[in-house]
């Protein structure tokens, strides 16, 4: 899989694709990338990338010439390329796990008051936000979703790892515990230790269910829950479990 970023200051990236388990998809070439300098598309004198908005307001905006040039190198609009912008769809698992069957692509990072709307009509197929929030830099939310989507990729994390995250059953992921079995008089749930699998499971599913009541409900608002998520549900109600710390130590 690669990505190509195109960023006024690709160097913010840099770091991010020689660290860590991003350094060791690279290096066994399961991942690749390509970092764009936006400004290298700019050929005026002083490369300028940005130009004030058309009908007034703060700010400015970046400028569509080297944005399409750019774009046209990285091969849009025949690669899925995605815009990150607080206007976009939110992003969330379905559509990281959807993103990670690409073979490519192609993130545009804005700056300033974002980009010419002529470029997004043309080159961009995907518009995405991380969150409802306003960061300086496309760069960081650009680290996001390809963080999100790249370690779905065959080969870069084990599948078993990803079957047990929050989201990936709908449900936020159980609390998980390691050496030592008590820490400052704190102990680690007994069912835990016990050795038997079936209960360690339940024990989970629930755990995850009453973290998901406490911080997530609307998670829950759907009508195809599993059968044994619904009787946990039922069981949780029952005992009054609906609070994140008392429920999850339960069963």
């Amino acid at each position: 899989m690669k990505f190509t970023v195109l960023s006024l200051f690709p160097e913010i990236l840099e770091g991010y694709f020689s660290a860590s388990i991003m350094k060791r998809a690279v290096g066994k070439g399961i991942i690749q990338y390509s970092l764009v300098n936006i400004r290298d598309f700019a050929h005026d004198k002083h490369h300028k990338c940005d130009d004030e908005v058309f009908g007034g307001g703060a700010g400015m905006l970046m400028k569509p010439e080297p944005l399409d040039k750019a774009l046209e190198s990285a091969g849009s609009p025949g690669v899925r390329t995605i815009y990150v912008t607080p206007s976009g769809r939110l992003l969330n698992q379905a559509m990281a796990q959807d993103l990670a069957r690409e073979e490519q692509l192609v993130i545009l990072c804005g700056r300033y008051e974002g980009v010419d709307q002529r470029i997004i009509d043309t080159r961009v197929t995907d518009e995405i936000s991380i969150g409802d929030y306003v960061l300086s830099s496309g760069e960081v939310a650009a680290m996001v979703l390809i963080d999100a989507v790249y370690r779905l990729h065959p080969g870069v994390i084990s599948g078993e790892s990803l079957t047990e995250e929050s989201f990936s059953g709908g449900l936020l992921e159980y609390p998980q515990y390691t050496r030592p079995a008590v820490y400052a008089t704190m102990q680690v749930p007994d069912v835990l230790l016990s050795g038997n699998h079936a209960q360690i499971a339940r024990w989970r599913l629930k755990a995850s269910l009453a973290k998901t009541i406490a911080y997530r409900p609307e998670l829950l608002a759907r009508t195809d829950l599993p059968e044994a998520v619904g009787r946990l549900l039922k069981e949780l109600i029952d005992e009054g479990g609906l609070n994140e710390r008392t429920a999850v130590h339960t069963g």
